[in-house]
C-alpha cells in the first residue's frame, strides 16, 4: 500500500480565483456517475449503521449476513441466517439523515421479500466470482465490501475496499461487475490500477483539508461512483474541504461540504496553472 499525507488546498485557490478562465463539462456521463456514487452511499451508511444497531440491540442473534437496499427516502438493512434458506432476523430503516435514534427496528423473524430475495441471489452470484477470480485482491486492514445497484437493465454490483483502522480512507482496488437481469455476468473490470491509503492526520497530529489521486485512462475521464462513495462516508470524519481526481484530458472537484461536483477540461486548468506561474515571476 501506498501512504500519502495530502494537503492540496492551493488548487482550491487557484480555481476560485480563475472561474471564469475554465471549460466546465456537464454531460449524461456525469450525472449518472454522481448519481450512482451517491445511491453507494446511502447504501453503505444503511449497512454501517445497521450493523452496529444489531450488533448492540440482538447480540444472541445467528450470524449470517446483511442487505442494504433503498426505497424512495428510505434505507433499510437486513440480517438474515446462514444456510440454504436464509430468513431475515433483524430489520432496520432509516430516514435520509440516518439518525439512529429515529431509526424503525422489527427484530422479528420473517422470509425474504421479493426485493430481499432477489439482491440475496444477486450477491451470492457475484461473491461467488470474487471469491474464485484472483482479480480480486484483498490487502491487510481491509475489506471488500459489495454494493449492489439494481437496474432496469442491468444489474451491477460494485466492490470497494473498506479500512479496517481508524483515521484513513481508501481509493483504489475497486470493481465493477455488471450482470443481466438473470444474473450472468456481462463484464467484469478493476476501476483503479492501484490502491491508496489517504490519511486523515500523520503522526504529529495535522490534519490535512483535501486530497488528489490521478486517472490512467483504463479507469475514465472523471471521478468515479466509488471515489464519490467514499469520499461522502469519510468526508465529515476527515474534516476535508475538498478532494480532487485527475485523468488525461479532465479534472473533476468533489466539493465535500455541499457534496457537489465540478468538472473542468485538463487544459483549461494546466493554462490557468501557466498563467498563475507567470504572474509568480513578473
Amino acid at each position: 500500500m501506498k501512504k500519502l499525507i495530502l494537503c492540496f488546498s492551493a488548487f482550491l485557490c487557484v480555481l476560485a480565483g480563475h472561474t471564469q478562465d475554465y471549460e466546465f463539462v456537464k454531460n449524461a456521463e456525469i450525472d449518472s456517475i454522481i448519481a450512482e456514487g451517491k445511491a453507494l452511499y446511502y447504501l453503505e451508511m444503511a449497512s454501517w449503521y445497521g450493523s452496529d444497531i444489531f450488533l448492540e440491540r440482538f447480540p444472541d442473534k445467528e450470524r449470517g449476513g446483511y442487505l442494504s437496499y433503498t426505497e424512495g427516502d428510505e434505507s433499510t438493512f437486513v440480517y438474515f441466517t446462514k444456510g440454504n434458506k436464509p430468513r431475515v432476523t433483524c430489520t432496520i430503516t432509516f430516514d435520509h439523515t440516518f439518525n439512529t435514534e429515529t431509526a424503525k427496528v422489527d427484530g422479528k423473524e420473517r422470509k425474504f421479500n421479493k426485493v430481499e430475495k432477489e439482491l440475496h441471489a444477486f450477491r451470492q452470484k457475484a461473491l461467488a466470482e470474487v471469491n474464485t477470480d484472483t482479480l480480486f485482491k484483498i490487502y491487510n486492514n481491509t475489506s471488500l465490501n459489495l454494493i449492489p445497484l439494481i437496474g432496469e437493465k442491468v444489474n451491477k454490483m460494485y466492490i470497494l475496499t473498506g479500512p479496517q483502522e481508524h483515521g484513513v480512507m481508501i481509493f483504489g482496488n475497486d470493481y465493477l461487475l455488471v450482470y443481466d437481469k438473470d444474473h450472468n455476468l456481462l463484464s467484469k473490470k478493476e476501476l483503479h490500477a492501484n490502491i491508496i491509503v489517504a490519511d486523515f492526520e500523520n503522526e504529529e497530529g495535522l490534519k490535512s483539508y483535501s486530497g488528489v489521486h490521478s486517472h490512467l485512462p483504463s479507469t475514465g475521464d472523471y471521478i468515479t461512483p466509488t471515489d464519490i462513495c467514499t469520499l461522502m462516508l469519510y468526508e465529515k470524519f476527515a474534516e476535508w474541504e475538498s478532494y480532487i481526481v485527475m485523468s488525461e484530458k479532465y479534472l473533476s472537484l468533489w466539493d465535500c461540504a455541499n457534496d457537489q461536483l465540478t468538472v473542468v477540461t485538463k487544459e483549461s486548468w494546466d493554462k490557468v496553472i501557466e498563467q498563475k506561474n507567470q504572474e509568480k515571476q513578473d
